[in-house]
């Protein structure tokens, strides 16, 4: 492989993806689903009151969000669909640190993009999506 060529093979795309996927879905179970998790009973009365539904059902939405789509994610499965969710999540957690992209609210902003290149480009081809749509039925 030369490292100034532009070039890239299908094969070393997907397995980019595939490491970007598994990067992206691990760190926000284990940085931020699980944390939430291990630390509910401090965070269910101080968590973000998204959409008026009181912190409790939003800090369960938050954990659930962050917990079963970045294992959706990680697999290749629904991986679009999954991402959305993700993606409120983010926006929600960057607006609660007042758009501060570049303060308190740049490691929200680092996951919304991540999560907005795979919106955008799929899992690739090492993914459970992708194994479902080479599918023939007869």
């Amino acid at each position: 492989m030369k490292l100034s060529t532009t070039k890239i093979s299908p094969k070393t795309l997907s397995f980019g993806l595939l490491l970007f996927r598994l990067c992206l879905g691990g760190l926000m179970i284990a940085n931020h689903g699980w944390t939430k998790i291990v630390n509910l009973e401090v965070l269910k009365t101080q968590f973000y009151d998204f959409l008026g539904l009181g912190s409790q059902v939003s800090l369960i939405l938050a954990i659930t969000v962050e917990i079963l789509c970045s294992i959706l994610l990680i697999f290749g499965l629904y991986t679009r669909v999954s991402l959305i969710p993700l993606i409120v999540t983010m926006l929600v957690a960057i607006g609660t640190h007042g758009w501060q992209i570049f303060g308190e609210a740049e490691m929200g902003f680092l996951y919304l993009l991540g999560f907005v290149f795979l919106f955008i480009v799929g899992p690739g081809d090492n993914s459970i999506d992708a194994r479902m749509n080479k599918r023939t039925y007869y």
